[in-house]
């Protein structure tokens, strides 16, 4: 009897956030999705679409979403940004766990994939713990959230901002439904700030590092890869700060500075004009997206672990000594992971950015699209922050479908697309044959 054939997992995880990108498309495209008088393109739609999904927060129109969308269109947006942040796969295994429904081997090693974790151990206990601690933080973000806009909006439309904010928050998508200007009229309201910082940096550091917080009082102990998020985070957040500062003088303030370094890391929220800022700035802000967030967070880049990782181990490399951190030897796997992410990455974002100003380069309607903004962008999609220099509405439709496809790669990682190469994802143990080593002539 010919043995059943079994889909690769990382198949199953592209599929389902196509899929849902693909059904926000057509939802977007209703008629009752747009306020009157607006009817939007379907590369438009599939742009919005695919920004929710992918929890990135670029918008492809001229307006903002408070401008173009009914309630029923920003109630949709809203729904694909939490499908997104959290992910298709580990809602359906969610929903299966609270029916009771028997979750198999295969299902646990889906799971695993889409958390990014190394083992099943435990991960049904983890997967309740992410939506128990995911929708707490955001009750608790949208009430402090509430406080704020009820001096600005009727108490109906101040409960909807709020929840929308606290959830595009926390799942670092960067949209609002607040107005055309993002958060700039509030870019010195402290409490919305810190608020709004905090619950960018929560879903940021993700949920295996705000579980072990939350357990640590009774277990006493972190492991090493929440004390590498930890400190990576406050390290960029507070470099960060202090750079943009420097490079925007006296245009930006501490606080902007700051709320624009937790933004960078994959959240998008404004509360600075980008079209303004300088070159230094820019190029700061592109270092600071292409990091991102950490592993099994809400936000994209390449994460900062693998950052980590990399500069640890040239650092050891230039000694001639082995990559040690916390006593502990960083495995070859996971240095050659983070160095293969870091080329694949590369080339990639290379690759967009040359067929985006060659199109662009034909395209007369997007004059002011150089390629120091052109990089600014193509970087911000694959990262997931959302950050815009104001060139996205006027690119080309081929354009913004590369930029669409970016966001896609950029949520998912370029690992988990090159891994659908991998026909020995179910196999444990080692290659059944090994072979010689062969030094190789380098530099």
């Amino acid at each position: 009897m010919e043995k059943k054939k079994k889909i690769s997992p990382f198949l199953i995880i592209i599929i389902s956030f196509v899929s849902v990108i693909l059904i926000g498309t057509i939802l977007l495209l209703l008629p009752f999705a747009t306020k009157e008088g607006i009817r939007l393109g379907f590369v438009d739609a599939l742009f919005m679409s695919s920004s929710s999904v992918c929890v990135t927060g670029l918008v492809s129109t001229t307006t903002s979403i408070a401008d173009t969308y009914t309630l029923f269109g920003q109630i949709v947006i809203y729904v694909l940004i939490e499908i997104g942040g959290l992910g298709f796969v580990n809602i359906s295994m969610f929903v299966l766990y609270l029916l009771g429904l028997r979750i198999n081997q295969a299902d646990r090693f889906l799971l695993r994939e889409s958390l990014n974790l190394d083992s099943t151990k435990g991960i049904l206990k983890l997967l309740r713990a992410t939506f128990l601690i995911s929708f707490c933080i955001q009750l608790l973000g949208a009430i402090g959230n509430f406080f704020i806009f009820r001096n600005d909006f009727p108490t109906d439309k101040a409960i909807w901002i709020s929840i929308f904010h606290a959830g595009s928050a926390f799942n670092n998508a960067g949209l609002d439904v607040i107005g055309s200007n993002s958060l700039i009229p509030y870019k010195g309201h402290l409490l919305l700030n810190l608020n709004t910082m905090a619950l960018i940096i929560l879903g940021g550091i993700g949920f295996i590092v705000i579980y072990e917080i939350f357990l640590y009082p009774k277990t006493k102990r972190l492991s090493i890869h929440t004390k590498i998020v930890l400190k990576m985070t406050l390290l960029l957040l507070v470099l960060g700060t202090v750079l943009l500062k420097i490079t925007e003088g006296s245009a930006m303030t501490w606080l902007q500075a700051a709320f624009q370094s937790a933004t960078a890391r994959t959240a998008g929220f404004s509360t600075y004009d980008f079209s303004k800022i300088s070159l230094p700035g820019a190029l700061i802000f592109c270092f600071l997206m292409y990091i991102g967030a950490s592993p099994a967070g809400t936000g994209g880049g390449i994460k900062t672990t693998t950052f980590f990782t990399a500069t640890k181990y040239i650092g050891s490399f230039a000694r001639g000594t082995r990559p040690i951190t916390h006593n502990r030897e960083i495995s070859k796997t996971s240095v050659s992971k983070a160095f293969v992410l870091i080329v694949l990455s590369i080339v990639y974002l290379a690759m967009i950015v040359l067929f985006v100003s060659v199109i662009e380069q034909l395209n007369t309607a997007s004059e002011d699209a150089d390629l120091i903004k052109i990089m600014f962008e193509t970087l911000s999609a694959f990262s997931t922050v959302g950050n815009s220099e104001g060139i996205t509405p006027t690119l080309h439709w081929v354009s913004k479908i590369l930029i669409s496809a970016t966001m896609l790669i950029g949520r998912l990682g370029p690992i988990t697309i090159i891994s659908l190469l991998n026909r020995r994802w179910n196999k444990e143990g080692t290659e059944p044959v090994s072979y010689l080593e062969e030094n190789i002539i380098i530099g």
